[in-house]
């Protein structure tokens, strides 16, 4: 396992990081999950990244069962706050009063006393962003998080929670964006703006929710234990990308993929890596097999001709508008 600065901090993060949405305490039972956990770690994956939301919080509650007895200092646990965790009217969204509460539900389900990075999950409209800042400062100056992110924010926005970041004396050195070969919305504004402020990028759905692994083809129906038929792990998200024109292109990946020494995974997985404002990619798993097949993206540097070669192949169908993002029911 390779591992890079997150941002310009000081601390390090593993390359591939392990993800558990839509499979921790929903997708693949517990025995199954855990057994997920121990081959990360077996593998060398040290940064592992959650949400209260996931499964209803069950999902960070596996985890912290899963990494029970593993020398906490050796890890960088990740967990995000904004989307409903419960009936209430103030069990939402990034106010003083469901941060403070939430953190502590997050650390009681992960069993540790604090979190590596606390991120907020999307931007709260309906909370002043001071107030959201101000929780978050006081939760990492009460010790119960290091540093604090967010995921899928403006640069705009990212922008001016870091300058108050700096002035209450926090560190904001991660964004959580969706990104791969196929959604490239953050090349635009939101990777030179992080890069100027030393955000590192932390990205989720690397292999497009694993249509970049190519065992999608275009004009057959996918298999039927696949993640684009279950309704349970994201078929609604992953829809976009099923089509026949997307689904063709992809295709056109094996020979370059089989030209580097690579799965089609790990050839989605190095690409995302290639980007300096990437710290780490998230991957996720159903089964140890899955992890084993991609970590060993970690470490490869693609040569300049095999990158144009791609972009050559994907970039017609590229989404690049920044002004574009998923639906709001998505929770990654």
């Amino acid at each position: 396992m390779e591992f890079r600065h997150l941002g310009r901090s000081g601390m390090l993060v593993s390359e591939i990081s392990y993800g558990n949405w839509i499979t921790h305490g929903s997708q693949v039972e517990e025995d199954a999950a855990t057994a997920c956990v121990r081959a990360a770690l077996d593998l060398g994956i040290t940064t592992f990244d959650t949400a209260d939301v996931y499964a209803g919080t069950r999902a960070e509650a596996v985890l912290g069962r899963a990494l029970a007895g593993e020398r906490r200092e050796g890890l960088e646990i990740f967990t995000k706050v904004y989307w409903p965790t419960g009936p209430g009217r103030n069990d939402r969204g990034l106010s003083r009063k469901h941060l403070m509460e939430s953190i502590n539900g997050s650390l009681r389900r992960l069993q540790t006393d604090y979190v590596d990075v606390y991120q907020a999950h999307r931007y709260d409209y309906e909370t002043p962003l001071e107030e959201t800042m101000e929780a978050f400062a006081d939760i990492v100056h009460a010790g119960k998080a290091l540093y604090i992110g967010v995921s899928e924010w403006k640069a705009a926005e990212i922008r001016a929670a870091h300058a108050l970041a700096r002035d209450l004396n926090v560190h904001l050195v991660s964004n959580q964006p969706q990104y791969s070969m196929l959604w490239r919305v953050i090349e635009a504004e939101v990777i030179p703006t992080c890069e100027e402020l030393g955000v590192g990028q932390i990205v989720w759905s690397p292999i497009a929710q694993g249509v970049l692994s190519g065992k999608y083809q275009p004009g057959q129906a996918p298999p039927e234990d696949s993640r684009a038929t279950d309704e349970k792990s994201g078929a609604n998200f992953i829809r976009r990308f099923m089509t026949d024109d997307v689904l063709g292109t992809v295709q056109r990946l094996r020979p370059l993929a089989d030209q580097a020494g690579l799965t089609m995974a790990q050839l989605a997985i190095a690409w995302v890596l290639q980007n300096p404002g990437v710290s780490s990619a998230i991957v996720g798993a159903t089964r140890p097999a899955q992890l084993e097949d991609n970590v060993k993206a970690a470490g490869v540097r693609l040569d300049a001709d095999l990158l144009k070669a791609i972009d050559e192949i994907v970039e017609p169908i590229v989404e690049r508008d920044p002004a574009k993002t998923e639906s709001p029911a998505h929770r990654p």
